[in-house]
């Protein structure tokens, strides 16, 4: 694995304990081919399990992925179907084999809106992964940043003032457990395959200090080599959360 090259003679703190990837390029690659978007949704679907399976080997902790965003509903009514079909496949697949891969699985977003079936194989999805201590997959479903944002602030204050406690003086960590990712640390890395160069609504909130690996590689083409190819990238950094002492690249994960 060639991030393990440049992994030689740093502490295991320097790989990244949580990786971020938007899932993009699914379209642009069917298209390149002549095929429906829909094959391409499907390509893009065995490589977020091969990448999942990657993760879980070489020790990464917590993997996110942006699967379907808020603004996403505005496809096409078949396109969105298939998504959600292929959402149902992969967790009744899941669901066989977590007892197997110790998989722990977790939703990020407003899971209400979608179908009661596919609302069920949610919940039960992440009630059989509860026990399980391997690495987390937080899949991001219906999510938007600045939604949730907003979400979070309006969670924080009907809480505060069903208990008459609402005050001016909110902190960071505080607002920080009202967000889908309370209790789940920030991304070291965020990946954004497909040429584009932009967050597109994704972890505003959480990327603050995020490393970023940009690359031309559609996603059903993104590969384990790709994926090794970000992480020496990151290990290459100097991660300093707004200091200027230099952490020598050995702070990956750590704040």
């Amino acid at each position: 694995m060639f991030f393990k090259k440049k992994q030689k003679n740093r502490p295991p703190a320097s790989l990244p304990k949580h990786i971020a990837i938007v899932l993009d390029g699914n379209g642009r690659w069917a298209a390149k081919r002549a095929l429906p978007r829909t094959a391409g949704h499907a390509a893009g679907a065995e490589t977020f399990r091969r990448i999942a399976t990657y993760c879980k080997n070489i020790g990464i902790e917590y993997l996110t992925v942006y699967a379907f965003s808020t603004e996403n509903w505005k496809r096409s009514e078949s396109e969105i179907s298939a998504i959600m079909g292929l959402l149902e496949k992969y967790l009744h697949e899941s669901i066989e084999k977590m007892e197997r891969d110790r998989v722990k699985m977790k939703f990020l977003g407003d899971t209400t809106v979608l179908s009661p079936k596919l609302q069920a194989l949610i919940k039960e999805t992440e009630e059989i992964s509860k026990k399980f201590d391997g690495v987390q997959v937080n899949i991001c479903l219906n999510y938007g940043s600045r939604d949730e944002i907003l979400q979070a602030v309006q969670r924080y204050i009907d809480e505060k003032c069903k208990t008459d406690t609402l005050s001016p003086c909110l902190t960071e960590e505080e607002f920080s457990k009202h967000l889908y990712t309370a209790g789940i640390p920030d991304p070291d890395l965020v990946i954004r395959p497909s040429g584009e160069k932009r967050l597109s609504n994704f972890l505003l909130w959480q990327s603050a200090y995020s490393e970023f690996y940009f690359t031309d590689t559609l996603w059903p083409d993104f590969s384990e080599k790709e994926l090794d190819k970000a992480i020496a990238e990151y290990q290459s950094r100097d991660r300093r959360y707004g200091g200027t002492g230099s952490a020598g690249g050995q702070t990956g994960g750590q704040k």
